[in-house]
């Protein structure tokens, strides 16, 4: 099978592409400049062009079976006017490229994956959420809709999408674990606020593998969650993390503390939603890492070796 990967040339990209190749599909990768897709991995397919606009690369992307989209800017930052602009215009106009070049494909059962984020769901603690739950309010959750929405118009091009709600992706060379790892390392972690808001997650390797899996599994459609079936909290993932390690995690990061640091996004830290993989138990796939320690475990020896 071809994939073509616009957002191949980070965290989630890199690993996804590994695990597509070593199961023997072709694939091309999407980077704004060639230092970017020097970094890909061997095999890998470069294509040079901006996933921001049309261009030559559309052509490319048009000839895929499948077509996964992980664009976006990073919301990990003061949410000023400007930034807000940019976390969602960077998605949608993303989405409206894969859709644009899917709209000149003559391929029949062509499918678009393209990412998004269990931000959409409600920040309910007393509830669980699975794909058919509804959407929350505030920015996370509005941009969550209008990604998915302009996604969802490449079904007017014949396409399946596929809107892949995304947990917090934990794995040994970036994402959170990037920035969790050195400080819980020198014992200095410690939970969130309360701590008693939901944490949904997913190891890198199952995420990889369930996205090559919804793509295979033509009946797999619509909205599917991509966070492992264990739900934890903010504290009990930060007491699982110090026991992997071996470090005491007694420094508590106050609510307050967060919010003058972080702004409006550290609301996102201090608030989480309870998400369940539905979508994914329903069809069959099986999580190698559904459980947080073996997860954690897992992460830290890759961490240590690398």
């Amino acid at each position: 099978m071809q994939f073509f990967i616009m957002g191949g040339t980070g965290f989630v990209g890199g690993h996804l592409i590994a695990q597509l190749l070593r199961q023997g599909h072709t694939v091309h990768a999407l980077g704004r400049s060639s230092n970017s897709l020097e970094r890909l991995p061997q095999g890998c397919k470069a294509v040079l062009g901006d996933p921001a606009q049309p261009g030559p690369w559309q052509e490319q992307a048009a000839q895929a079976d499948v077509l996964i989209n992980l664009t976006g800017r990073s919301i990990m930052t003061r949410w000023n006017d400007d930034a807000k602009k940019e976390i969602l215009e960077s998605r949608v106009q993303s989405a409206r490229m894969a859709v644009q070049a899917l709209a000149g494909s003559q391929k029949e059962g062509k499918t678009l994956i393209n990412a998004n984020a269990v931000g959409y769901y409600p920040q309910d603690s007393a509830k669980e959420f699975a794909e058919e739950g509804p959407r929350g309010t505030g920015f996370l959750a509005e941009v969550a809709q209008a990604w998915q929405q302009e996604a969802e118009k490449a079904r007017t091009h014949g396409t399946r999408v596929i809107v892949a709600r995304f947990g917090t992706v934990l794995g040994p060379d970036g994402g959170a674990m990037a920035k969790m790892l050195p400080v819980f390392r020198k014992g200095l972690g410690g939970r969130l606020g309360s701590g008693k808001q939901w944490f949904p997650w997913i190891h890198v390797h199952d995420l990889c593998a369930a996205l090559e899996f919804a793509a295979l599994k033509s009946e797999m459609d619509g909205p599917v969650n991509y966070c492992a079936p264990e739900n934890v909290t903010n504290e009990q993932f930060t007491r699982t993390l110090g026991k992997v390690l071996r470090r005491p995690t007694i420094f508590p990061v106050p609510g307050f503390a967060i919010k003058v640091a972080l702004g409006d996004v550290g609301q996102v830290l201090l608030q989480g939603s309870r998400v369940v993989p539905k979508a994914l138990l329903n069809a069959g796939f099986s999580f190698q890492f559904g459980n947080l320690e073996s997860a954690l475990r897992d992460i830290v020896h890759q961490a240590s070796v690398s």
